[in-house]
């Protein structure tokens, strides 16, 4: 017996996939992206940046592999929903301790598969993002349009990720203490600190900078998160007071916010980057880096004239500023995911440069 499609996308244009449901039943109404990756698909269901998006997969089996315990980037998942080719509800992992639609389910997070995900990728690429309705399969297309058209996008998704009160990690052989300052902070950001000898204390973004001086950091650390730059103005703020006084690190959201410190401008790319296949050029090196990257916006390249930043990395499918720094403040950017283990060790030496100026700067003071 042929399963009848139980639920659909509706996009703003009126188009319409018709697939079948996994994970939540919930209809939710987010921002439609897509991913390139071919693997790591519960680090993206996991990954905070992805917070009010809904993610089409390009890679065509998802599932396949199951959830494993060690591998979430956030303790509770807040993305929007996901679009699959063909989801795999039996996988054959040791390590698996759940099933995709299960930890869905969990979280409120609505799927659809056995929609044509090439297709949509290329609207998505050929017209940019946009804002789309998962529900079911029976709801009057009108219907769907007047929701989607009366939908205000939430500009609160740092807030809504961010941690609520202080918190501690602390390293075997301690030599450094970070203070990342969490806009939705990625685990494996923080095990590749730990990892470096460092104890972190990780703070809400809305952290004054008085604070952070009260904890005495050898380094600030500025996450990844979602939404626009522009949003977290509590943070840029926080560039402001503290540069020239501790070394920082900032990565994709953190880069975002130092180019807005500093009197950069960012904008809005027509459909993202997303995924481990991107090609960054390091103007220093002159090498080529793999890189993996999740992000909706960018610095302009030509607002950094006059601001004291230099840009240090360039991609090479369409010329964005992937790396940016200040020396004289001790300070330095990037806009993709060293952590996420791109090329897969191209970019580790950036957390190893954080710690090389954290440890100057003890040198020097």
């Amino acid at each position: 017996m042929v399963r009848k499609f139980d639920r659909k996308i509706v996009m703003e244009d009126g188009s319409e996939y018709l697939g079948y449901a996994f994970g939540s039943e919930e209809e939710k109404i987010t921002e439609l992206v897509f991913n390139t990756s071919m693997v790591g698909y519960q680090e993206i269901l996991s990954d905070p940046s992805y917070t009010y998006q809904t993610v089409v997969m390009t890679y065509p089996v998802i599932g396949n592999y199951g959830m494993a315990k060690d591998d979430y980037e956030t303790f509770t998942p807040t993305i929007g929903g996901f679009v699959v080719r063909d989801y795999n509800d039996l996988p054959s992992n040791f390590r698996s301790v759940a099933t995709l639609s299960e930890i869905m389910k969990k979280y409120n997070i609505p799927g659809i598969y056995g929609v044509d995900t090439r297709k949509i990728t290329r609207s998505i690429r050929d017209k940019g993002t946009r804002n789309v309705i998962i529900t079911d399969v029976n709801t009057p297309t009108k219907e769907a349009l007047g929701k989607l058209a009366e939908f205000i996008p939430p500009s609160d998704a740092v807030k809504k990720v961010s941690c609520k009160k202080p918190w501690r990690i602390e390293a075997a052989e301690a030599k450094y203490h970070v203070v990342a300052v969490d806009c939705g902070i990625k685990h494996n950001i923080l095990r590749s600190l730990k990892a470096r000898g460092c104890d972190i204390t990780v703070v809400p973004f809305d952290t004054p900078a008085k604070e952070i001086e009260k904890l005495d950091p050898d380094g600030v650390f500025l996450s990844n998160g979602p939404g626009n730059p522009e949003d977290v103005s509590e943070v840029v703020s926080l560039v402001r007071d503290i540069r020239g006084r501790y070394p920082i690190f900032g990565i994709c959201l953190g880069h975002q916010m130092i180019g807005l410190a500093y009197g950069a401008k960012t904008y809005k790319l027509k459909f993202g980057h997303r995924g481990g296949n991107h090609p960054v050029r390091n103007m220093k090196s002159g090498k080529i880096e793999i890189t993996s990257q999740n992000h909706s916006y960018a610095v302009d390249i030509s607002s950094l004239a006059n601001t004291g930043l230099t840009a240090t990395h360039i991609n090479l499918l369409d010329n964005t500023v992937e790396g940016m720094e200040n020396k004289k403040d001790n300070i330095f950017s990037v806009q993709y995911h060293p952590e996420s283990s791109p090329g897969p060790q191209d970019s580790s030496y950036l957390f190893d440069k954080f710690i090389a100026n954290m440890e100057e700067n003890k040198r020097n003071a």
